[in-house]
């Protein structure tokens, strides 16, 4: 230890000096997810290198059918723009959400400060504080955002219970505080730490489309690298090589495309990966039968609020409602697309 320390301090204190004029790699939470990044980055680059720098056959056919090579370049192009636009995305934050509606509430009965001053002094109900004196009434006067949560959930149900032990604010249903972020998300999926973001109700769609493409260019890239294993023989470090890279492609495709068909799945029965994970942990889903989406809106439905971006506050559903969605399909639901 006392060897290595002459030479570990001077990199500290230049580390010490370098890492605050870069604010996103002073921290590390970020500095982890902007590796990650660039290990994705890079890996992307080196399966599509490798062909360019070793299979001669693969560049005489990028020349004689230069659609084919275009084609995929687009391909690794737009998927790589569409990791980056969901990385930087919002998952929809819950304070966003509050400022909105709050701001909103306050455009239509913010009225004049005359008619305040006048309604203060003439209304015994209405006391107005000054320099920091204390109102006559100590009950907390609910807001529009607290009135919103509150009519989201079954009558009689407590301001208190809904309310985060960290953001100190009201939850609607299926949100959760992310801890990774630190923030309350709106529909919380999951955190993905290669996007470096939560997945929720703002970004669930890009992020679907990520994995969607993110599938096929693994597909594609899998079929070029058996086609140059296919071809004549080459040196065996070249076959190594390529069958590690092989390996490694599979692995992540069947990875992606489980990935792409539970979220496909997720999407269409209106439901996240933490409400299917954690069921019985949520209170307001616990006496839920297993087979009931209680948010599900019918699979049009669904895939409209998702894919065209129609965020909305989804209402926990009464249970006249819940008794209806839990009845077993007939042949005459079947011919009404009763599920659609």
């Amino acid at each position: 230890m006392g060897v290595c320390c002459p030479f570990l301090q001077p990199w500290d204190r230049a580390r010490d000096q370098f890492l605050p004029s870069l604010p996103c790699l002073s921290d590390p939470v970020r500095r982890s997810s902007l590796l990650l990044k660039f290990a994705l980055v890079v890996l992307h680059l080196v399966f599509i290198g490798f062909l360019f720098l070793f299979d001669a056959e693969f560049i005489e056919k990028t020349k004689r059918y230069p659609w084919y090579m275009a084609s995929y370049l687009l391909l690794f192009s737009a998927t790589l723009l569409q990791y980056f636009v969901t990385s930087g995305s919002s998952p929809g934050y819950l304070v966003d959400a509050m400022r909105e509606v709050c701001e909103t509430s306050a455009m239509y009965r913010n009225p004049p400060p005359t008619s305040i001053q006048h309604a203060s002094r003439k209304s015994e109900s209405v006391v107005v504080t000054v320099e920091g004196g204390s109102a006559s009434s100590t009950r907390r006067t609910p807001t529009s955002w607290g009135k919103l949560v509150v009519d989201l959930y079954p009558p009689g149900t407590s301001i208190r219970n809904l309310t985060c032990g960290y953001c100190h604010v009201e939850q609607p249903p299926r949100t959760k505080h992310c801890h990774d972020c630190d923030r309350c998300v709106l529909q919380f999926d999951h955190h993905c730490v290669w996007l470096g973001t939560c997945i929720g109700q703002k970004n669930h769609c890009k992020f679907w489309w990520y994995i969607c493409e993110e599938t096929t260019l693994c597909i594609w890239t899998l079929i070029m690298y058996v086609d140059y294993l296919s071809n004549v023989a080459k040196p065996w470090w070249k076959n190594a090589i390529i069958i590690v890279l092989l390996v490694i492609l599979s692995i992540s495709l069947i990875f992606v495309l489980l990935l792409l068909i539970f979220h496909s799945y997720l999407i269409l029965t209106n439901q996240s990966t933490y409400e299917l994970v954690r069921r019985r942990r949520i209170p307001y889903m616990r006496n839920i039968p297993e087979r009931v989406h209680p948010f599900s809106k019918g699979i049009r439905r669904n895939l409209y609020n998702v894919c065209c971006g129609n965020h909305v506050l989804d209402s926990l559903p009464t249970a006249f409602e819940l008794e209806d969605r839990s009845r077993p399909y007939t042949c005459i639901d079947m011919l009404k697309c009763r599920c659609c």
